[in-house]
This record gives C-alpha cells, structure tokens and sequence, in this order.
C-alpha cells in the first residue's frame, strides 16, 4: 500500500513538475514566426498552431492553462513572434489581442491602383481584391457623391496600420472615414452635407467662404475631382491655389482643361498606359481625357491631400489660363496662348542644358 503511494505521490510531483516545465520554460523561434488564428479556432486548435510553429512545448500544457485561466478568451488575429516567451507569456499576449499590424503607406496623389499595390506589398491580399471594392463599392460615400464611379478620390491620403483578418471592404472603409474627417474639419462637409459657401465651419473659423462657381458650389464630388487633377499637376502647395485658378478661369469660359493627368489615367482605367504620354495619347477615347472633353472628368483621377482640397476650395483669383513646369520643380503661369508658348520655350531650353 505504502509503495503504490509513492508511487502516486512520484507521478503526481512527475506530472506537476513537467507541467511546470511546459508552461515556464521560454521558447525562443527559430526566427521570426508569424501565426494566424482565425475567429472560432479552440484552444485545441490555437495550442495546434502554435505547436506548429515551434512556440510552444506542449499542446496539452497550453489547453490546461488556458482552462485553468479562462477569464478573458483567447483573440483572434495575426500574432508575431521574434523573442523567447512562455506559455504563460504568449497567452497574455493572445488574451490583450496584441496583434501584428501591416503599415500602409498612401501618399498624395495615389491612385486606387496604386494603394491595391501597396496593399498587396505589404501582405494584406491581391491587389486585384482592393480594386474589386475600391471599383464596387461606391456605397461608401454614396451620401457626398451619389454618382461616384469608384472610391477614387475617397481614399484619403496617410499611413494606415491594418491587420491580416480586415476584408477590403474594411481597409476602404477606414479610407473613407480618413477623408470625412479631414473634409469636415476643412468645411468640405458638415455631417452629409456640403458646408453653404456663406458659411464656414466652426472647427476653422478663419477659413474663408467657398470661392467657387456658382456650379459648384453644392458639389462635394466636383470639387474632390478638381482637387485631383490639382495634386497631380504640382507637389508645390504654395502653387496650389494658382492651379485651381487656371483650372476654374478654363472652365468658366468652356475651355478644355487640357490636364495631362487625365489622360494618364484614362489609361489606366483601360489598362493601356506604358509609363509615359506621346502626342497620340491626347486623342484617346475616354470620357477622362480633358484635351478631347470640355469640363471636369466623370470622377476623381487620384486622391488629394488636404493641400489639394483647400486649394480646390480657395482658388486664387488670378486670369491665368495656362502654366507649364519650368526647371526648378514649379510653374510659369501666362494669361495668353503667346506667353505660354514663350514659358514653353523657355523651358525646353532649360532641359536642353540640363
């Protein structure tokens, strides 16, 4: 009787001092590890992946200690592991949801083909998905621009930090949101609604009343499509508002707009741009070629900053008609046809000696 006590007593103290072992001791990956658990995995199955992995010393040590300590669940997501860590450790981590986060760069100017890009480098998923919702899912600011023909133009310019378990759907949405929280602070919308041209917002109260044409004035769409083509035309904020001008002073008097951006993204919408514009360009057939159609594009042609949407807002007043790059990175603006072609010359010249 004596015997099989100890017998007992030797495997109880033999199991509880694996079990320590199990639970204690840190495992150190063998490099860095990422491990996804998706919603509804067990515990059983999360202790599977982690095994897996070589995470973890014991399934069954990590499911016991999990039970013995289910005050908070396990959460789902993408976890990364770069250092030594125990059971106990890596459950701590599980149950705060400390998950791995992808940074998605979007700079000014980028189009939706570009962020479906950026999204697919950084590991979130084919770039093909995120241009299916960005292409699709216009409900998302069907309130500002119900006849949106993309998210083009809504998908806010900044770094984002998503996780591996948000759809696309989701990605665009926290765009989306980007943009209406920058448009409200600047006066582009109240709410759902355009801000009156009489009436500034009272989060900038020195933000000057809406300086465009009467057309526009109640048009949140036109004004990001303006703000677009502005933000592909100059990097030069201080410059921004003399663009607008061009552009608004060209419109006013049924002048083409003539923008070379749009013709650059007429084909990338037909999936035919090779990187760079030749003169038969300018007569390809899209409605977004603005040397072909007088007036604005049907949509957005990338998306603004907030330089370009305050510039698009607050045009200078100015009775430039033209302007053309020059070499130092700006523009020479010319109230004639006559002194373009001169501000033209001049900077042909000016690359020939470069």
């Amino acid at each position: 009787m004596k015997k099989l006590i100890w017998l007992i007593l030797v495997a109880v103290v033999a199991a509880a001092g694996w079990f320590a072992w199990a639970v204690l001791t840190p495992v150190e990956p063998a490099a860095q590890t990422f491990v996804l658990l998706r919603p509804g995995f067990s515990a059983h199955r999360i202790a599977a992946e982690l095994k897996t992995a070589g995470l973890i010393r014991s399934e069954e040590a990590f499911v016991l200690w999990h039970y013995v300590h289910r005050k908070r669940p396990l959460k789902a997501g993408e976890y990364l592991f770069d250092k030594p860590a125990n059971i106990i450790d890596i459950q701590k981590r599980l149950r705060r949801g400390d998950v791995y986060l992808h940074a998605v760069v979007v700079p000014e100017g980028y189009t939706m083909f570009d962020i479906a890009r950026a999204i697919e480098a950084a590991g979130l998923g084919p770039a093909e998905d995120f241009l299916k919702v960005a292409q699709s899912d216009t409900e998302l600011v069907a309130d500002i621009a119900p006849h949106a023909p993309s998210l083009e133009g809504y998908l806010f310019p900044e770094t984002y930090e998503f996780t591996r378990l948000m759809t696309m759907h989701d990605m665009a949405a926290a765009m989306v949101k980007q943009f209406r929280q920058v448009a409200h602070q600047i006066g582009l919308i109240q709410g759902p609604q355009l801000i009156a041209s009489s009436q500034p917002p009272a989060t900038d109260p020195a933000a000057a009343a809406l300086q465009l044409p009467s057309g526009l004035q109640n048009d949140i769409a036109a004004v990001v499509t303006m703000a677009s083509i502005i933000e592909k035309e100059t990097a030069a904020p201080e410059e921004r508002p003399l663009v607008a001008s061009v552009y608004y002073n060209r419109l006013a008097k049924r002048i083409a707009l003539d923008a070379d951006p749009s013709i650059i993204y007429a084909e990338l919408l037909a999936g035919t741009y090779q990187g760079v514009l030749h003169h038969a360009d300018m007569s390809f057939g899209s409605p977004y070629n603005t040397y072909r159609n007088a007036g604005l594009p049907p949509g957005p042609i990338g998306n603004p900053g907030r330089s370009s949407l305050e510039a698009a807002m607050h045009p200078a007043q100015s009775d430039f008609f033209y302007f053309v790059a020059d070499t130092q990175g700006h523009h020479r603006f010319a109230h004639s046809f006559e002194e373009h072609n001169k501000n033209v010359t001049a900077y042909r010249k000016g690359m020939r000696g470069k």
